[in-house]
């Protein structure tokens, strides 16, 4: 009965209002009202207005400016449910006011738009959703005021709750579809660039991030993602990518289809596009953003007309990338015409509409990936014919080379043997020179240093003796003073000795003297020892065989080297019983000079890296040989090193800091002594030298 009356005064009033049930209704009849951007009436003046025009069954876009736009709708809601929402299907729209009036009374008032806090709206979504009340089986008007910079196209639906979510995920759903198509393209062609690093994958990635900026921007994501609470962005983030999204595909067309070269004169035409995005930006960043969006829209429908002209051309000359990048770019502009017709109010606003740009966007962004991959393939056809040609070139001068080749290894043969013969003699003599010179110098300073030394030292170690004698008879006659001071001294008398050993601390020095006693012993025992060793180690002018204890030698040895020996190095000695060896004893001594202070260098350049660093020296005989194995647990050497050792002149040292002839010297001292040397070691495992000698040279076993 109530829904009758209400039926019947609104045929009085001649007022067909739109019938609210449980079903999702489409607002497509209403009324509307456009003013100017200066006029500014309030909700009052509106309701009385008389110059509201209908709209049925139809959208209309209110066209890109400043203008304000009052909509009104008649409802009347006959469902169970007061609650409702209010779906408007543009969330490009900056702010929208909504009143429900009965009876010209404000019942409820809403806010709404681009500019309205994210966090604030009934539905967190990108899209304008009002939770409006109606009154059950009462007739009420909507009035909805509308601002915007950008198009002011609306569509709206009532429904409830389970509608509104289901076209929030349809929507969710597709903007997930697109958004996974542009990040797999994104990360492969980034991937590639860094593989390649041709910069096209770049300025491709480039404008591939800029295709998802715009598109989200369009369709309200950014604001969702990004910059739910920023005003400033909310308005211009369309206007500012789809600038870059141009700009940066006229810079994709002009690397990738090499304009410069195929069309000079129409490539100079894309430095007037630039300009023209540039005022564009300009007049967005710090002017009117809807005549940058009005412009916008113009230019892009030039531009995609003009890159779709330069496209032709270069596919005119041959130039197979450019069909694929014909072909995509006839998808995008498509789309493009199609949203510049729906922006401009051309063609009504539909699904399509509404989705074409995104649409055409992906199909864009993946015929241009395959048109990169087209690219690919031809380069590698190019660069695979390429090589072929180079190598039928480098078989001809192959043969060519091979023929001379043949000539002059002949010839190159026979001098090579002259020059490694005469090489061989020279490194030889030189060896032998220069180890005859060093050592006969050696000898001769070794031999004058302990001449020189030896006599003030027997001076010093033969005046130990007696002077330890004489201070023994002082201290037995200090000795007597004191016992028979005890017995026969009056008490001043002693008092006074007393004193007079505390003040000179009589207990402390002859103590002291004991131990200066013997620090002078064991001083003059030590530089003995020393000189013992130089003069040992000093016969290297000796030129006569002589029977010889090489542990003497190897000790005196170590003597002379003490000094260069880091205190970490152990020195361990395994000796044998030896009998006296016939030899060059000044000759042996270097060898072991030389071996000993290889193993040195060695532990040194390595004595943080190795644990307990030492150096074995072991000695053995047998019946008609003796064997000395100098061993080391240093770095160990590589078999590239192990086998030039005994090269003249080859060195693992510094420059500077050895000439390569040691173990060479040492190799023709063993080798002219009849005896062998052997060298095991692997790198990281140290290195053992094992000398063999022969007991006699020439003198009969048994004279």
């Amino acid at each position: 009965m109530l829904v009758f009356f209400a039926w019947l005064s609104f045929s009085l009033l001649q007022i067909n209002p739109i019938v609210i049930g449980n079903e999702s209704v489409d607002l497509n009849r209403y009324e509307y009202l456009i003013l100017d951007k200066n006029q500014n009436l309030g909700l009052t003046d509106v309701m009385n207005s008389q110059e509201f025009e209908k709209i049925d069954n139809s959208s209309i876009n209110f066209g890109i400016n400043d203008d304000l736009v009052w909509l009104r709708y008649d409802l009347i809601n006959t469902s169970e449910e007061n609650l409702k929402y209010l779906y408007i299907n543009n969330p490009s729209l900056d702010s929208l006011e909504l009143f429900i009036v009965k009876d010209q009374e404000v019942l409820q008032t809403y806010y709404g738009g681009r500019l309205v806090d994210y966090f604030s709206k009934s539905i967190s979504s990108k899209s304008i959703i009002f939770d409006i009340n109606l009154p059950k089986d009462e007739p009420v008007t909507l009035y909805m005021k509308v601002k915007s910079v950008n198009k002011k196209i609306i569509t709206s639906t009532v429904s409830d709750l389970d509608f509104v979510n289901s076209l929030i995920n349809k929507e969710n759903i597709l903007f997930g579809i697109f958004t996974g198509i542009i990040a797999g393209l994104f990360f492969y062609n980034l991937f590639l660039y860094f593989s390649v690093r041709d910069k096209i994958y770049l300025i491709y990635v480039i404008h591939t991030l800029f295709v998802w900026l715009a598109q989200s921007s369009i369709l309200g994501y950014t604001q969702e993602i990004f910059w739910p609470n920023s005003v400033w962005l909310n308005l211009r983030s369309g206007v500012i990518f789809s600038s870059f999204v141009s700009i940066a595909g006229i810079w994709f067309l002009r690397e990738f289809l090499f304009t410069k070269s195929f069309i000079p004169k129409i490539d100079k035409g894309f430095y007037f596009i630039y300009g023209v995005y540039g005022f564009i930006l300009f007049n967005a960043f710090f002017f009117s953003i809807t005549i940058s969006y009005q412009v916008l829209l113009v230019t892009q429908s030039i531009v995609v007309m003009f890159v779709l002209f330069a496209a032709v051309l270069i596919v005119k000359q041959g130039y197979r990338p450019a069909r694929y990048y014909l072909l995509a770019w006839s998808m995008f502009m498509v789309g493009i015409f199609i949203f510049v017709l729906s922006e401009m109010g051309v063609i009504a606003t539909t699904n399509l509409t509404a989705y074409v740009m995104p649409l055409g966007s992906a199909l864009e962004v993946v015929l241009l990936s395959f048109a990169l991959a087209d690219r690919i393939n031809i380069l590698k056809k190019e660069k695979e014919k390429e090589q072929a040609e180079r190598l039928e070139v480098l078989k001809e001068n192959e043969i060519l080379v091979r023929e001379q080749n043949t000539i002059l290894e002949k010839k190159v043969k026979l001098r090579t043997d002259e020059l490694e013969h005469a090489l061989r003699n020279l490194q030889n003599t030189q060896s032998q020179l220069v180890s005859q010179e060093k050592m006969a110098s050696l000898g001769q300073l070794t031999a004058g240093i302990a001449h020189e030394i030896n006599n003030p030292i027997n001076f010093v170690s033969s005046n130990i003796t007696p002077l330890k004698r004489d201070i023994k008879d002082i201290m037995e006659v200090i000795e007597f003073y004191r016992e028979a001071g005890q017995k026969e001294f009056s008490e001043n008398s002693k008092k006074k000795a007393k004193e007079l050993e505390e003040d000179l601390e009589l207990d402390y020095v002859l103590d002291e003297v004991d131990q200066l006693l013997k620090g002078m012993e064991d001083g003059a025992r030590r530089t003995v020892e020393i000189v013992k060793g130089l003069r040992i180690f000093s016969r290297v002018d000796e030129q006569d065989i002589k029977k010889v204890d090489l542990h003497d030698g190897i000790n005196s040895t170590i003597i002379l080297l003490n000094s260069t020996i880091p205190g970490k190095i152990r020195i361990v000695r395994e000796f044998g019983e030896l009998p006296m060896v016939e030899c060059l004893a000044g000759k042996i001594n270097q060898v072991f000079m030389n071996i000993i202070n290889n193993a040195v260098h060695a532990l040194s350049d390595n004595i943080d890296d190795i644990k307990d660093p030492h150096i074995t020296l072991r000695t053995k005989a047998f019946e008609e040989t003796v064997r000395i194995e100098i061993e080391d647990n240093g770095p160990g050497m590589p078999e590239s090193v192990k086998q030039r050792i005994f090269e003249p002149f080859f060195t693992t040292k510094a420059v500077g800091k050895g000439t390569g002839l040691g173990l060479s010297i040492v190799y023709s001292i063993i080798e002219n002594h009849k005896g062998t040397l052997e060298v095991i070691t692997e790198q990281g495992e140290g290195t053992t030298f094992i000398i063999t000698l022969p007991i006699y040279q020439s003198t009969p076993r048994y004279e």
